[in-house]
């Protein structure tokens, strides 16, 4: 038997990620898009219309039922509102399809082990989709933290925001116990990247936010500490300027990788210094993460091999962020351990 080379895939949803996942999927070298769905009649049509006219062939359904129904599609991008990734979730793995979850993969870490249990009874591959991790800087990062140029990481600093526009007001529209505001839409990024960079989850949390009318948060700031002084800090917003940095430092000198979010076409930048007076800054080769995300799953589900991104990741960073809600609207210190 011929082993399959393409995994087939389907997208639940008209999102605006499509701008980057849609191209992604068909421009894997072991993807194929052969179906999208949205509840908005013609809404799928104009997805693909708009980021993959040339793509001929796919089909294109008006409910999301026909998609998870579809015998053709084998795996499935999911990028629907964040409250509404659980459900959705498990109504494609007991159909046997395979899922990658836009961040985050659920609101509840009850809810991620649902998951887990009907991903393993149906034998199918579940994975929270954290593009930037598949971006070739954060293993140059990884490279020169593990040669001890900077010594024992002790601080992490991370920053994500942009400035909200009319268009993305919906992520206000829901408090955070539905998934709205900032800590759910780019909160997960900094937390998954502050805790790339310590070997253990964090064991107490401190946060405070400011909120909209609709119990949303619109910026987040705070400080997860991962014991014996090493801790982590993150600022996210809705109102400061695009960013999306981080920034290690250790006893003997400190990286920063400039932009998270990269294009296609931009150059990763990395920079750092050492206690003893040595700087250095590396621009490396540009990179599509959201392809270099498709292409990996597509190569577990295909070949088997482990997968980047665990459930448990995905818990942990669950499990983190409701702490964080959680100080920030108490207005006090919340252990983990």
């Amino acid at each position: 038997m011929t082993q399959q080379t393409k995994l087939r895939w389907g997208i639940l949803g008209a999102a605006r990620v499509n701008e980057r996942l849609l191209p992604a999927i068909v421009e894997g070298s072991n993807s194929e898009l052969v179906a999208i769905a949205s509840r908005r009649p013609g809404a799928a049509a104009e997805t693909l219309k708009k980021y993959a006219p040339q793509q001929i062939g796919v089909r294109c359904h008006d409910t999301l039922e026909a998609l998870i129904d579809d015998a053709e599609v084998q795996a499935i991008y999911l990028p629907l509102s964040n409250h509404e990734h659980a459900e959705w979730a498990l109504r494609a793995i007991r159909r046997g399809k395979h899922v990658l979850i836009e961040k985050p993969m659920a609101l509840t870490v009850a809810d991620i082990e649902a998951i887990e249990t009907a991903a393993r009874q149906h034998e199918v591959t579940v994975m929270e989709g954290f593009m930037y991790r598949f971006h070739p800087q954060h293993a140059r990062v990884r490279e020169i933290v593990d040669s001890g140029l900077i010594g024992e990481v002790k601080f992490v600093r991370a920053s994500y925001s942009f400035m909200m526009r009319p268009a993305r007001m919906y992520r206000l529209a829901q408090n955070t116990g539905l998934g709205g505001g900032a800590m759910w839409d780019i909160g997960p990024y900094a937390i998954h990247s502050l805790r790339l960079w310590f070997d253990e989850p964090p064991v107490a949390v401190t946060a405070m936010a400011k909120y909209a009318d609709t119990g949303a948060d619109i910026a987040t700031s705070g400080i997860l500490d991962f014991g014996d002084g090493r801790r982590g800090h993150f600022d996210i917003s809705f109102e400061c300027s695009r960013r999306s940095e981080y920034e290690i430092t250790g006893n003997k000198g400190g990286i920063k990788c400039h932009t998270v979010w990269q294009l296609p076409g931009d150059v990763p930048v990395i920079s750092w210094s050492t206690e003893d007076g040595r700087r250095g800054e590396e621009q490396l080769q540009p990179s599509n993460h959201f392809r270099l995300e498709i292409e990996h799953f597509s190569d577990y589900v295909l070949t088997g091999k482990a997968p980047l991104l665990t459930l448990q990741d995905a818990k942990d960073n669950c499990r983190t962020i409701n702490a964080v809600l959680q100080s920030a609207a108490e207005g006090r210190t919340v252990r983990l351990d």
